[in-house]
């Protein structure tokens, strides 16, 4: 079982307190009724699948109910590093 830092309760908590929420650091466009069709679909469905490290939004559904930022090994399964959202991705993760 994978354990899980929540950067808010600063506990390592296995991962079924928690929930996948995608791809973190993700850029909302400002004015969505600008975008072709092409675009709001790439925006909506395209994400990155990265081989390696991926920054990823997880949320701590049966604790403190918040979101925070990860990066896993997509690899190995193994989580880099936590860290709240809001912030950026750590220097040396990617």
């Amino acid at each position: 079982m994978l354990l899980i830092h929540c950067p808010y309760c600063d506990q390592d908590l296995p991962e079924l307190e928690f929930t996948y929420a995608g791809e973190a650091h993700l850029t909302r466009p400002s004015d969505p009724s600008l975008l072709t069709d092409e675009e709001w679909r790439d925006f909506l469905f395209i994400r990155k699948n990265p081989k390696g490290n991926h920054a990823e939004r997880w949320r701590h559904t049966h604790g403190c109910a918040r979101f925070f930022n990860a990066v896993r090994d997509t690899v190995s399964d193994r989580f880099i590093v936590t860290y709240k959202a809001g912030t950026s991705r750590p220097e040396g993760t990617e």
